[in-house]
């Protein structure tokens, strides 16, 4: 079964969300997140597949518990988990859906803002002159 807990070895990448908007960083942040959820997609499809599994299993286990003639309230106990598991594969599936949708907008986003911004980027980091900061020109 898989773990919940985040374990370090699997370049589990944080994106700090400090203030720095610079292009690259930009691009950095959306290609770690979109990263991060194909990954989290991955782990919850293999959880959903165990959840099924061990529900399959639960529910073989009542029914070898009701051939066996053991007390009804083990086999309603057995039952109990078997559904509690579907339920969970449920949510679970629903959780793998939405990270793996908004694993996709975060690759998009990423290729949009690209699309916009990289000759903008480009201009400015190839001249020799400073840029003047956000605001410069308002007064």
């Amino acid at each position: 079964m898989s773990d919940p807990t985040p374990r370090s070895g699997h370049n589990a990448a944080v994106a700090p969300a400090h203030g720095d908007n610079r292009y690259q960083a930009v691009q950095h942040k959306l290609k770690t997140l979109g990263t991060a959820l194909t990954t989290a997609a991955s782990g919850l499809e293999e959880l959903l597949r165990g959840m099924r599994t061990n529900a399959e299993h639960a529910e073989h286990l009542a029914e070898a518990i009701a051939h066996a003639e053991v007390d009804s309230k083990f086999v309603a106990m057995t039952n109990q988990v078997a559904v509690a598991l579907g339920g969970a594969a449920v949510e679970v599936q629903k959780f793998h859906a939405a990270a793996h949708e908004v694993s996709g907008l975060a690759h998009d986003a990423r290729r949009t803002h690209a699309r916009k911004y990289e000759a903008l980027d480009d201009v400015r980091t190839s001249r020799p002159e400073r840029t003047p900061k956000p605001g410069f020109l308002t007064y």
